[in-house]
């Protein structure tokens, strides 16, 4: 039975056997004696980090530590509110940052910065908060994720892709009512050059 730890797009976190390409956390989300959520998110920090560093291996939701979450790839973490993480992902966290920073139009930004403009993006009281397309949706950037009814949608080289949990497949579903899911500030990272690592799927579809 697989544990609820696999974050969609949409910020939901559910239980799914697919194994996802990154790791991350939104600080302690559960009970250790019956690995089971107890909210949905403990800090404002929301980091997407990488599944192996310096050979360290956890038992999943085995402590009192942070609560291990997954991503199908990163374009998925980013949609739901996440960053890289400085600490095991320093150089895509910095590039990132650096995006930030040029997408923005702002300077010297600290972690706790992003954070904070992050968590007033992605939230709607407890619920997802989605924004308004700021142009069509072929004209978004890479990585960017928007949702038309219940479908999930990445954008790359102008063209939609289906987010399902194990992957992206075509799709020619109409995107007129579409909404954003990428927080703004996040899709003006993107725009600024930030390259998500996009699941093997993606590029197989666009093939």
């Amino acid at each position: 039975m697989p544990l609820q730890n696999r974050v969609t797009p949409t910020g939901e976190i559910i239980a799914t056997p697919h194994r996802g390409m990154f790791t991350g956390n939104r600080g302690i989300i559960h009970d250790p004696g019956t690995k089971t959520l107890t909210r949905r998110w403990a800090s404002r920090a929301w980091l997407t980090c990488s599944c192996e560093f310096r050979g360290r291996r956890r038992e999943v939701m085995g402590g009192r530590s942070w609560t291990e979450l997954f991503f199908l790839d990163e374009a998925t973490a980013l949609a739901a509110g996440h960053r890289p993480c400085f600490y095991c992902r320093r150089d895509d966290a910095n590039r990132f940052r650096a995006a930030w920073e040029q997408g923005n139009g702002v300077g010297r930004v600290l972690a706790r910065d992003i954070d904070a403009v992050l968590h007033r993006e992605r939230l709607d009281g407890g619920a997802k908060r989605r924004h308004e397309l700021p142009m069509p949706p072929d004209q978004l950037p890479d990585g960017a994720m928007l949702q038309e009814g219940a479908q999930i949608h990445l954008i790359v080289q102008g063209r939609a892709l289906a987010w399902t949990p194990g992957g992206y497949r075509e799709t020619d579903t109409e995107l007129e009512g579409a909404l954003l899911l990428t927080p703004p500030s996040t899709l003006r990272t993107l725009a600024a050059g930030y390259a998500p690592v996009l699941h093997p799927s993606a590029v197989e579809s666009m093939a």
